[in-house]
């Protein structure tokens, strides 16, 4: 096909240049106060036409032919300024008038991009319009991006994988679990800059989207700045340097431009102990313009990495070793080595072909096609206690929970008292002692060499006992997407987009390391317990149950997703008025294939059906312009969504059962904003509610006392008290609503000040049902792979993941000498816990024996002990400052932030409630311990990061 469009664009419209007359296009830039703006630099994307404006901010284009434009122009210590304009046959001129550029806080040479399209002209209010449109981040999100994001702010609590982030015309959504890996492409950022962004549930162009936003980029590689851009960081976050090189050739006289770049980002240790970073980047774009109205381009991006991870943990573990404790690596030989490593390999190749049909109508079209293998490493075990140094057996609270006299196996090894061993292994958190809160990599290797020599399914030798894993996840993704616009006249544009994506994921566990024994068992170490009389392997069958480096284990599956998407749209202006509506339908087609085959579940092996949801959506925006400044915006959304495959196979590792009561997720949103865009004021204030209904939720943990009672094929039943499980809740309903206000005020030429205060309550609005799945149990009595815990009383409790109160105050001061101040203070508020499931059903204070509630249990009691997990309120300020200089043909710029000036170390950021007592009287004896056993876990802020930055241009 796009050799076909190829072929006609370039035979027929090689020679249009003939027909059409050429324009020129002027403008005058001024700032804030209306003065003249020099030396500002303004590039026409996709073409050769770059000037700078003269002493008088004036500039012109000269030889444009009649089609749509862009313009992005950009001045040190100024908004990057980006518009959109049409020439027509009949124009000989075209005055685009004064367009305001206004100072700025350069977020955009700190790393991180940002485009403001505002139009503060009076007279345009076609292109204020443009700006509210376009506009990749108003004042409100502005700041809730750079601000409080580093503090894992999400506004309105919506999750990420509602949203939509296009690359090149093609989603990067993973059709798995919904999220997007922007690791994909990291350290790539003077590529992936300046993406349009359209906010939350408002409607786009380029795709249907969510209520999360829609985010897309294209790298063409004409689009960059002519020649060599060198970057260098300093930071102490997950990384301590970054390096980068860029270069672009510009579109030369034979119609190619090139562009390519090179980042590494590294850290022997990073912020958190123990962690290490070492990724790199590459990127080469290539385009071809072959006529004024027909270029194509090719992309190849590529960042492998290697890096560890850290932990989450209790509260009483924070209190020993503070934020930056890592239960995840211990030393080996006097070296850091972390069991908690994820890699990754996955190049992205993508053409793109661009034409413009006709002077109102343009064809983009996308192909991409990504493949790769990314792996995350753990450490795995047998027949032996976990030896993690946070599990609750090795910590000091689990010796203090036991009758102080009781004999016991001490954390050095000793039988000792309670009493003893709790003071023993109290000393040795509070000081740091590495033999008990790390990792013990030489205990584990004497362990395995300590195994003596036997004989397993015909293999002899040393079996592990501990041994590391990946999980990993081998990709094949294939896009296809096209977008058409086609300008019914000067006030109406119609949009249609089609896409199309097949996902194919081989999901496997390998054998990593083992830790000097000679191979571990492809066998469940709980069979004997959980399942006795049967074999206990995780593939009945094969050939070899012995498995050694490389080889796969535990489960092995594919997943399977083909969807199509179409989404059209229409943009008109009329009046005071300016509409886009945007529909959409799709259909998706899901399926899993086991290759492993399971010893408890006889859907484990094979193919099962394809699982098949259509989908509809409709999404509107009404802009009201009150004048040239003031504007009431309207956005509205109603649409459903396919649950990803995650959600749609309950436990995949090891069947295909399918959840229950299945459904589409439905959502309603709207909001309505009142916004100002003036030189001097720049504000919006917004109310928004977003429903959300027949959502499937999965959670998977350990639990105890949970009793769950399974069938074999014979009839025979199995209790289990204690269990690894999947939770599944069926139709949940959740309603987010709030309101948000963003202000930016030039209180002078040199100084602003902003602020941002957004109230939300987000809450879960119904008791869902509650399944549960467990490889402890197989197949339950009613025959299926799961069983029913009645509803979870969650009715009202508040949703996790984000405060829902957030306020921010900042200023900044920018000098006519090109260097800059900043500072702002924030407040975070109402962040919970999301509440456990299964602590909240029936099945929780029920006794196990008489099936009726716990003696003695009452209703003040319950909501103490069930109370939302509310988490402690924080405040943080921030600074930043720049200076750049030009000198003749080379720039040169070095900016620096600080987050968390006052090293607030208290802030969690987020964590999740375990349910491992599922049982109340066992629940409420943890609660009222000092140091809970099984508390909630968290993740803390880290303190006080710093983040340097030195860009040299040439």
């Amino acid at each position: 096909m796009i050799k076909k469009l190829s072929l006609v664009s370039l035979f027929t419209l090689l020679p249009a240049s003939f027909y059409f007359a050429q324009t020129t296009v002027f403008a005058y830039l001024k700032d804030d106060q209306g003065k003249p703006v020099e030396k500002a630099e303004v590039e026409v994307k996709g073409t050769e036409n770059d000037v700078t404006a003269d002493k008088i901010g004036y500039f012109q284009l000269v030889d444009l032919m009649p089609g749509h434009y862009q313009l992005v122009i950009t001045k040190p210590n100024y908004d990057t300024k980006v518009m959109e304009f049409d020439i027509t046959n009949d124009e000989k001129r075209k005055d685009l008038g004064v367009l305001t550029l206004n100072s700025s806080l350069t977020i955009a040479d700190q790393g991180l991009a940002i485009i403001d399209s505002d139009d503060d002209d009076d007279n345009s209010t076609q292109a204020s319009t443009v700006g509210l449109l376009q506009s990749s981040l108003d004042v409100f999100s502005r700041i809730a991006a750079f601000d409080l994001g580093f503090y894992w702010y999400r506004p309105r609590g919506i999750d990420g994988r509602m949203g939509e982030t296009m690359l090149n015309g093609v989603s990067m959504t993973k059709a798995d679990n919904g999220t997007v890996d922007f690791g994909n492409w990291g350290g790539l950022n003077e590529i992936t800059r300046f993406p349009e962004i359209s906010q939350n549930h408002a409607p786009s162009e380029y795709a249907f989207g969510g209520n999360s936003s829609v985010i897309y980029k294209n790298t063409k590689a004409s689009e960059y700045r002519k020649g060599f851009q060198f970057t260098q960081s300093l930071t102490n976050r997950n990384y301590r340097n970054r390096t980068s090189l860029r270069y672009s050739s510009g579109m030369n006289s034979k119609g190619w431009a090139f562009t390519i770049m090179g980042a590494k980002r590294w850290a022997q240790e990073g912020i958190q102990e123990g962690t290490f970073y070492d990724a790199y980047g590459a990127y080469l774009g290539i385009e071809k313009k072959f006529t004024e109205r027909h270029n194509m381009t090719f992309n190849f991006i590529v960042a492998p990495y290697r890096r560890s991870t850290s932990s989450p943990s209790t509260q009483e573990v924070y209190d020993y070793r503070g934020v930056h404790y890592n239960s995840y690596w211990g030393f080996q030989d006097g070296k850091q080595r972390s069991e908690r490593v994820r890699k990754g390999f996955q190049p992205i190749f993508q053409i793109q072909d661009f034409w413009k049909i006709t002077p109102k109508s343009s064809l983009w079209s996308s192909l991409s096609y990504q493949f790769g293998k990314d792996k995350g490493s753990r450490l795995d075990w047998q027949n032996v206690q976990n030896p993690s140094p946070t599990y609750y057996r090795n910590l000091p609270s689990y010796y203090d929970s036991l009758d102080p006299n009781a004999s016991v196996l001490g954390p050095n090894g000793i039988t000792t008292t309670a009493q003893d061993a709790y003071q023993t292994s109290l000393a040795a958190w509070s000081n740091g002692d590495p033999n008990t809160t790390q990792l013990n990599w030489d205990y584990l290797y004497k362990r395995n060499l300590q195994q003596p020599s036997g004989s397993y399914y015909g293999q002899t030798g040393k079996r592990a006992l501990y041994y590391l894993v990946n999980d990993v996840s081998n990709d094949k993704i294939f896009n296809a997407a096209t977008h058409f616009v086609h300008h019914l006249n000067d006030r109406t544009k119609f949009l249609l987009n089609f896409s199309y994506q097949n996902y194919h994921s081989e999901q496997y566990r390998e054998v990593s390391d083992l830790l000097g024994a000679d191979f571990v068992l492809n066998r469940d170490p709980f069979a004997a317990t959980n399942q006795p009389g049967k074999s206990g392997l995780f593939n009945e069958g094969e050939e070899n149950v012995t498995k050694k480096v490389g080889d796969k284990m535990a489960y092995d599956y594919i997943f399977r997703r083909q969807e199509f998407k179409i989404n059209p749209g229409i943009k008109l202006s009329t009046g005071k008025f300016d509409i886009f509506i945007s529909a959409m339908a799709g259909y998706s087609s899901s399926s899993r294939e086991g290759l492993f085959n399971h010893y408890l579940y006889k859907d484990s092996f094979g193919k099962v059906k394809n699982y098949n949801f259509w989908n509809y959506g409709v999404k509107g925006q009404a802009i009201y312009k009150l004048n040239g400044r003031n504007f009431l915006v309207y956005n509205g959304a109603y649409y459903s969504q396919t649950p990803f495959l995650e959600d749609i196979f309950i436990n995949p590792r090891v069947n295909g059962a399918l959840a229950p009561n299945l459904q589409n997720m439905i959502v309603n949103a709207n909001d309505l904003s009142y916004v100002i865009s003036s030189p001097f004021l720049k504000l919006r204030f917004t109310g928004y509610m977003v429903n959300s209904s027949h959502e499937t939720v999965l959670k998977r943990f350990f639990a105890d006392g949970i009793q769950i009672n399974s069938s074999d094929d014979q009839g025979n039943q199995t209790i289990v008290q204690s269990a690894f499980v999947t939770e599944i809740m069926t139709d949940v309903k959740r309603r987010n609503m709030g309101a948000e206000l963003g202000v930016d005020v030039k209180i002078f030429p040199t100084l602003s000040l902003q602020g941002l205060a957004s109230f939300g309550q987000l809450t879960y609005q119904n008791d869902p049902e509650t399944y549960f799945a467990s490889d402890a149990s197989g197949t339950f009595i009613n025959s299926l792979s799961y069983t029913s815990f009645g509803k979870s009383y969650i009715k009202n409790y508040r949703q996790g993941g984000t405060p829902q109160q957030a306020y921010s105050l900042g200023a900044r001061y920018n000098s006519p000498k090109y260097w800059w101040l900043g500072a702002n203070w924030n407040y975070l508020d109402d962040n919970f816990l999301d509440p456990s499931a299964l602590l909240r059903t029936e099945s929780m204070v029920q006794n196990n024996i008489s099936s009726t509630p716990y003696y003695g249990l009452t209703e003040s009691e319950l909501r103490r002990v069930l109370e939302p997990s509310k988490l402690p309120s924080a405040f943080f300020f921030n600074v930043n400052a720049g200076k750049s200089w030009i000198m003749g043909k080379y720039y040169v710029l070095i900016s620096a932030s600080v987050n968390n000036v006052f090293d607030n170390t208290r802030y969690i950021t987020g964590g999740f409630e375990q349910s491992r007592n599922a049982k109340f009287p066992d629940l409420v004896e943890d609660r009222d311990r000092e140091f809970s056993l099984f508390g909630p876990r968290f993740w803390y802020t880290q303190g006080r990061s710093y983040f340097i930055n030195l860009q040299f241009r040439f």
